[in-house]
């Protein structure tokens, strides 16, 4: 058959099938999803021109030192199946790493596991530990990953709201929400999107409120080195307590300014690990391996860059945070993470999807209304997120739009 006429073949198929209804009932199990937030605007920003600040990607280079270890490992052979927990190196480094960040160290052959991302991690730990008719307690605003993955372990999502102002939990309130079917709570910090950190005494309020149940703990831990103004991460992993129920995930992506790669890490005891690698290596068995050596070189031989990760991303937030200064969007307080919140309320009264659909248009900077990472949007809230992990000259660019406004 020539090119031409396969081609003519291909088209009649698809007009068949465009042609002709679906001849069986489909009942979604996710009801309440679609194409996510950040794919919608990414997307409408390529369509019209427009500075992408929306989606949580950097735009500055990955560290030479990582991308000349990838290309060894690659050149090394390293190119098939990984073993399904991780490359011993690599979960060797992560340990040593925990231990050099939080003075305690996880078992590297027991209680590490290597993911396809911090999203895959977050998934494999929910499906290994929530039932049909269980229940998992999240803090609204979250990640919108988090539901997906519950209702799909067909458990419900228990939200519960931080202060729409400074995004702070209101512990009463977890307490309140658990009942003999709450599984798992779910918390997350530094925070996406508003920032916020959990304080150790934070720390401290979870451990009273699981103390006694057998509730697991799921810590989204992945903007962990990016933290400002001389704090220090509170992670579970510092926390005896809590680290003996948990499930702490992180992610390279976020580290090394290479969100493509998907690679993360999840840190849980030993049985917990056990129940998450069931789960993991039927959902993906493996991570891509080149990566892996890759960051176990970089973990062991530079670990400047991750001590050095919160004032690189500093001096970005101050500059943007001054720049905001000369438009009329208010930034809020940034403790942690790399998204700035702005209130918005001053240049429109539009609800935060179409005020960021109207910034991406008509102004040419793409941004993310907060109302998809809630179950309940506060009324009246008029909060966008902006992204600085970003170049200079691109933020310069947004910044010069934004002052139109």
């Amino acid at each position: 058959m020539t090119r031409a006429r396969f081609a003519a073949a291909v088209d009649s198929v698809h007009s068949w099938l465009s042609r002709t209804p679906f001849p069986m009932r489909i009942d979604t199990k996710l009801p309440k999803v679609g194409t996510t937030i950040f794919t919608v605007m990414s997307q409408l920003a390529a369509e019209h021109g427009a500075v992408n600040l929306g989606q949580g990607f950097p735009d500055f280079p990955v560290p030479e030192r990582l991308v000349d270890a990838l290309g060894r490992a690659m050149q090394a052979g390293h190119n098939q199946y990984a073993m399904m927990t991780g490359i011993p190196a690599l979960r060797r480094a992560i340990a040593a790493k925990t231990l050099r960040c939080y003075g305690w160290a996880p078992d590297a052959d027991t209680e590490v596991t290597v993911t396809s991302g911090a999203t895959e991690a977050i998934f494999d730990a929910i499906h290994a530990m929530v039932r049909a008719g269980e229940e998992v307690v999240v803090l609204d605003p979250c990640y919108d990953c988090y539901e997906p993955a519950i209702e799909l372990a067909g458990a419900t999502a228990v939200h519960v709201p931080l202060d729409p102002a400074t995004f702070a939990p209101d512990w009463d309130a977890v307490r309140a929400a658990i009942t003999p079917r709450t599984r798992m709570l779910m918390i997350n910090s530094p925070h996406n999107p508003s920032g916020a950190m959990l304080s150790a005494a934070d720390l401290d309020e979870v451990a009273a409120i699981l103390e006694g149940t057998d509730i697991v703990l799921l810590s989204d831990e992945v903007y962990e080195h990016i933290v400002f103004d001389g704090a220090r991460h509170a992670s579970v992993l510092g926390h005896p307590a809590l680290r003996a129920r948990a499930f702490v995930v992180s992610s390279f992506g976020k580290t090394y300014h290479c969100t493509g790669w998907k690679v993360g890490y999840c840190i849980a005891p030993a049985a917990l690990g056990a129940e998450f690698r069931k789960v993991h290596q039927y959902n993906v068995f493996c991570t891509f391996a080149p990566a892996q050596h890759a960051f176990a070189e970089m973990i062991e031989q530079e670990p400047g860059h991750y001590e050095g990760l919160g004032a690189f991303y500093q001096a970005k937030r101050d500059r943007f945070r001054a720049q905001l200064l000369t438009t009329r969007l208010t930034p809020l307080p940034v403790p942690g993470g790399y998204f700035q919140l702005v209130d918005y309320s001053a240049v429109s009264d539009l609800d935060d999807l179409a005020f960021c659909r109207w910034l991406t248009i008509e102004h040419g900077v793409a941004a993310i209304p907060l109302s998809p990472f809630y179950a309940d949007p506060p009324a009246g809230q008029r909060l966008a997120r902006l992204c600085f992990a970003k170049n200079d000259a691109t933020l310069d660019a947004a910044i010069e739009r934004l002052q139109r406004l």
